[in-house]
């Protein structure tokens, strides 16, 4: 399927739809809070409204940016060196790029499974990719709401009038930036009403506890399995000058422990690779906050020093102005700085979970096994592919070592040996399946023509894989079977003559 205008398709127009709906309902929606004080109604339908649409303009920007640089990012990670400062570097710059860790994580996975990457090596990764993710919370601080329907309109028509395929997916990333402030405008304007409702100021003021601060976004964060949410909401409460500095630090440090539960879920049933690797993800952001949990007021007084001032305000008013960008600089400091703690501990790290999470034997005969197919990276095409060629290269190994085990088998072994022969091509054949349907699901995803030609490509190598091994075990192995009935014996001298062709 190739990339078209079918891209953003009816959602988009449907969300761009329920966004002018909502954003035109917003007058309204204000004179019925200056009426009766605020309608809760009108405030639960803009926040979760607006929220449906910020998660819906990230994704899309994810989306975006995955299908432009997705070739880049395999062998970005592919060709990291031992240096665990390089790694974790090389962890930053792809999950920036991509603004998904999760995406990253899998990478590592894979790496590990294929024997390119330790874990120690994949932990400093996991160690960059938090610090990738911080690109979000600075992106989404700047207080540019009143420009989100120019982006939508430009990436739009970037999207459906452009005939270039490099131009429709910028649309899609500019688009989707457009609907992340669009989304935050709609919450901020039907949060704007509580500022004199005194249960809620009382409730945002409790949040400037630490540990319930912490607790609460952890656990919204796990429950909606996106600390993006959390970041919006907390920098739109922060633009309203609902919360303070260290309250929304609090509520940052909460989102980071939060996200760990996507790679928990995410490891469960897989191989141990990807449990320890989210292991290592879960042990890492817990200590993080733990070390930073004393220190909130001190961290807020460094991002205070940093950060943008509005002297020329006063009250709520410069709170609402400068706490956004103060909370994004925090989260941001946070994480480079648990970066360079834990660095000098991946060794360490790495063989604690070993010792706790030791490698599980394969269920599975190893012949009908895949190791690179992850589902999660069906979203992205080109990351896709790459696993299904690592697996093409694997199944193209088993295959030459199955003609290695006929040749022998066949001139001069016993039916138990043909019967191992044709046990062996059973296994891959299983293999085969498995690309064939990972690739099949690949197909229904929306790629661009090379990948489309690629993934077509790749098909026939598997098929025509495939195609010796069926020879193997139904020509060659009943070949065999006759010259065992016949009770034939090849000569010494013939079977010499077959040594050439069997290398």
């Amino acid at each position: 399927m190739n990339l078209n205008n079918k891209y953003m398709g009816k959602k988009s127009l449907l969300i761009l739809i329920l966004g002018a709906c909502l954003l035109s309902a917003l007058p309204s929606l204000g004179a019925v809070a200056q009426a009766e004080g605020f309608s809760t109604w009108a405030i639960v339908m803009g926040l979760f409204g607006g929220l449906a649409v910020f998660l819906f303009g990230m994704e899309q920007m994810t989306d975006g940016l995955k299908a432009v640089a997705g070739e880049g990012m395999s062998s970005l990670l592919a060709k990291l060196t031992k240096n665990r400062f390089m790694a974790a570097l090389t962890g930053a710059i792809t999950t920036a790029v991509i603004q998904s860790s999760s995406i990253t994580t899998v990478l590592v996975v894979g790496f590990i499974t294929a024997g390119l990457m330790t874990l120690q090596q994949a932990i400093g990764i996991i160690l960059g990719a938090n610090v990738g993710t911080t690109i979000t919370a600075q992106i989404i601080a700047f207080n540019v709401t009143q420009y989100a329907l120019l982006l939508i309109a430009i990436g739009f028509a970037m999207n459906f009038i452009a005939k270039n395929e490099k131009i429709r997916l910028y649309g899609v990333i500019i688009m989707g930036l457009g609907m992340v402030f669009f989304g935050m405008g709609i919450m901020s304007d039907a949060t704007n009403p509580l500022r004199t409702y005194e249960p809620f100021i009382a409730l945002m003021r409790d949040m400037g506890n630490p540990l319930l601060g912490i607790t609460v976004a952890a656990l919204f964060t796990a429950l909606v399995q996106s600390s993006s949410a959390t970041t919006g909401i907390t920098i739109v409460l922060a633009s309203q000058g609902f919360i303070t500095l260290d309250a929304g630090i609090a509520l940052i440090l909460g989102a980071n422990v939060g996200t760990c539960v996507t790679a928990v879920l995410a490891a469960i049933g897989k191989p141990t690779a990807a449990k320890q690797a989210a292991a290592a993800h879960l042990i890492f952001n817990i200590l993080g906050v733990l070390i930073w949990l004393p220190f909130i007021g001190y961290l807020a007084d460094i991002v205070r020093d940093i950060s943008p001032v509005y002297a020329n305000l006063s009250g709520t008013a410069r709170l609402g102005a400068e706490t956004p960008r103060q909370i994004a600089n925090a989260h941001t400091i946070f994480n480079i700085a648990n970066t360079f703690i834990f660095i000098g501990f991946t060794t360490y790290l790495a063989n604690f979970i070993q010792r706790v999470l030791p490698e599980e034997p394969e269920k599975l005969p190893e012949y009908a096994t895949p190791k690179y197919l992850e589902k999660e990276l069906l979203e992205t095409p080109a990351l896709a592919l790459d696993r299904i060629r690592l697996e093409a290269v694997r199944l193209g190994g088993f295959i030459e070592g199955l003609t290695n085990m006929a040749r022998p088998a066949v001139l001069s072994g016993t039916k138990e040996d043909l019967e191992k022969l044709v046990s062996r091509e059973l296994e891959l054949r299983m293999l085969h399946d498995s690309i064939t349907d990972y690739a099949r699901k690949l197909y229904s995803m929306e790629m661009t023509d090379s990948e489309t030609k690629r993934l077509e490509a790749l098909g026939t190598i598997v098929s025509n894989l495939q195609h010796i091994g069926e020879t193997i075990s139904v020509n060659m192995v009943s070949i065999g079977k006759e010259r065992i009935d016949r009770g034939f014996k090849i000569s010494e001298e013939t079977l010499n003559k077959f040594m050439p062709y069997s290398s």
